[in-house]
């Protein structure tokens, strides 16, 4: 294993241009920018780990604005912010005057006086949230630019229509983890499928996200789902130019079976069809409820139709050698426990459920590397002065 200062170095060898920018798509930043996320996440978990402090901020916040409902998300920002020294203050909309007229650009400068960066959730709307973290940040250019602002805190998407930057990366970096390197994940192949789940309207954040970050790196990943259910065109294009530039490959199959046979990882999860989120979007605009709750039924009639679609022992044994790395966001809909028919089998889910914590336990580290590479130019020089103060932590 490599030293903190060796990782270190590692970092000053890459080309990167991490600083001041929103990180709010992976596919937006190169090899070597989401290489040195992972490493600056990986160093900040071994200070921690060796009760390094790894505070440098003296004082300043980080907003969390999350339009829906969040766990883990939620946790690991927080968890981030004052692993870092940043103090966190959630912004409740209901709390706020945007219901009395205030604009988003408004909002964007009045909770950005003395904030470092804002971290938004808003997955539920297609076309919706990812341009939303957009509008903020183009209100926040614009607050910087004409004095408001004494800096402009930067942007982390904690999920949005389109992508689930931290959940991908804190994927990414459990697999490195688990298969001991990067380039030992080219060539392994990875079965995004969806599967079943009682309740309706997922995002399609999470299989958009992995798929999108896993051609990057080599892997020979294959995308499955029952009729009716694809993701975002422009996303799927993306993956297949990914994996043929890093000699991986990408696949869309209609066979849960298929996609599992000789897999070394599966991550089966729920979303909601793509024409269904759509429909969604321009029903809430308008504010429909009646056609809303009819498209929430015929939903969930549609879902019914594919209750195979489930990760069960029998569909493990498919796997290579019947082994493959269990993964998932969580929650997961556990059949037997947390519903009667879900996406994962009740043994399959407590065999893996100690990895999924583990995977699950990067996000924190994830989302600090985020926002320190956003807010320092040379994030090897103050890593380096972390290691050389070693300051412990209170624990």
């Amino acid at each position: 294993m490599k030293s903190i200062s060796e990782i270190i170095n590692g970092i000053k060898q890459l080309n990167t241009n991490l600083f001041q920018k929103d990180f709010l798509l992976t596919w937006e930043k190169t090899y070597d920018e989401l290489k040195q996320i992972l490493l600056v996440a990986e160093i900040l978990k071994n200070l921690r780990d060796n009760n390094i402090s790894t505070k440098v901020f003296d004082s300043g916040l980080a907003v969390s604005l999350f339009r829906d409902k969040s766990t883990r998300t939620r946790f690991s920002f927080a968890s981030a912010a004052n692993l870092l020294g940043l103090e966190v203050q959630d912004m409740d909309e209901e709390k706020s005057q945007i219901a009395h007229g205030e604009t988003v650009r408004e909002t964007a400068n009045m909770i950005s006086f003395l904030t470092d960066i804002i971290g938004i959730r808003d997955d539920m709307y297609l076309g919706a949230g990812n341009a939303y973290m957009r509008e903020v940040g183009e209100a926040l250019d614009e607050g910087f630019e004409k004095g408001v602002l004494p800096t402009r805190p930067g942007i982390v998407n904690l999920q949005c229509d389109i992508d689930h930057p931290t959940q991908s990366m804190a994927d990414l970096l459990h697999l490195k983890n688990y298969f001991g390197g990067l380039n030992n994940l080219k060539g392994k192949k990875i079965a995004m499928t969806w599967a079943y789940s009682p309740s309706y309207g997922k995002p399609l954040s999470v299989p958009q996200g992995i798929i999108s970050l896993m051609a990057r790196f080599g892997m020979e990943i294959e995308l499955a789902y029952p009729e009716g259910y694809g993701l975002i065109p422009e996303v799927i294009d993306n993956a297949h130019m990914h994996a043929k530039e890093s000699g991986g490959s990408f696949k869309v199959v209609n066979n849960m079976d298929e996609a599992f046979t000789n897999a070394d990882i599966v991550y089966p999860k729920s979303w909601a069809p793509f024409e269904v989120m759509k429909m969604r979007t321009e029903l809430l605009k308008n504010n429909d409820i009646k056609e809303l709750d009819e498209l929430e039924k015929n939903c969930l009639a549609q879902n019914a139709k594919y209750k195979k679609w489930e990760c069960t022992e029998e569909k493990m044994k498919m796997t290579k050698k019947g082994e493959a790395l269990y993964m998932h966001c969580l929650p997961a809909d556990i059949s037997g426990i947390s519903c009667d028919e879900g996406e994962v089998e009740a043994s399959v889910f407590e065999k893996y459920r100690i990895e999924t914590y583990i995977e699950a336990g990067y996000k924190p580290y994830i989302i600090a590397s985020m926002i320190m590479n956003n807010r320092f130019n040379k994030v090897d020089r103050i890593l380096e002065k972390l290691l050389s103060d070693k300051k412990p932590c209170i624990y």
